[in-house]
């Protein structure tokens, strides 16, 4: 019977978490807890009011506040709880964590130049080598693929997954500079089946339009 299981496709919805005043400011957060901001929890009922037509099986997070608060916004509205799976956290980056971009360049010039070169191997002093990321990325696919083969799920994460899944979706080497968006609150569908990974709708941020208009003074 493996000839069936070969046309099982599953299809998954993976979505930024909301902002951050960390994202505003461009500083890194990794593995840092930073909670959503008003506009972020704003783009998480925007987001879950767009993706209520679609029906997921399950609703996944990473195990970080800022994914887990969008991903509520969603359940809630599905009725659903929200799981959490710790293997769709963002990318650890060691001592860069805290900095904003420009503060790491200046403090950490050799580290920088790694991060910058898209070094396979850097760990940033504690943190993980795109290399290892990457793999971990792919085994949080895996297992949401074992346990939910033919379903839809939806899995909020981080920019940092959603890059890694673009690249193994559409071919791009890790090693490219991503030059692709990464929307906060963006619906991006992916499916898998046993050719691999494939890419279906980016960056789908129309619900947002209203939400990131510039508020009155």
């Amino acid at each position: 019977m493996h000839h069936v299981s070969s046309l099982v496709r599953t299809r998954v919805c993976l979505i930024r978490h909301g902002e951050t005043d960390w994202n505003v400011e461009k500083r890194i957060q990794g593995h840092t807890d930073v909670p959503l901001n008003e506009t972020g929890r704003a783009q998480a009922l925007a987001m879950a009011f767009n993706a209520a037509h679609q029906r997921f099986d399950a609703i996944y997070s990473s195990d970080l506040a800022r994914a887990v608060e969008t991903a509520q916004a969603l359940a809630q509205r599905e009725g659903q709880a929200v799981r959490l799976l710790p293997t769709l956290r963002e990318r650890h980056f060691g001592l860069f964590q805290g900095l904003t971009a420009a503060e790491a360049a200046s403090r950490h010039p050799a580290a920088h130049a790694h991060y910058v070169a898209r070094d396979l191997d850097y760990d940033f002093g504690t943190g993980e080598s795109l290399r290892r990321f990457a793999a971990r990325v792919g085994e949080a696919i895996d297992w949401l693929l074992r346990h939910h083969a033919g379903q839809t799920v939806a899995a909020v994460s981080h920019s940092g997954v959603l890059d890694i899944v673009y690249r193994r979706a559409t071919g791009r080497p890790l090693s490219a500079p991503r030059d692709f968006k990464i929307p906060n609150c963006a619906l991006n569908w992916f499916h898998f089946d046993s050719q691999g990974w494939h890419l279906e709708a980016w960056g789908d941020r129309h619900h947002l339009h209203e939400v990131l208009m510039e508020p009155p003074e």
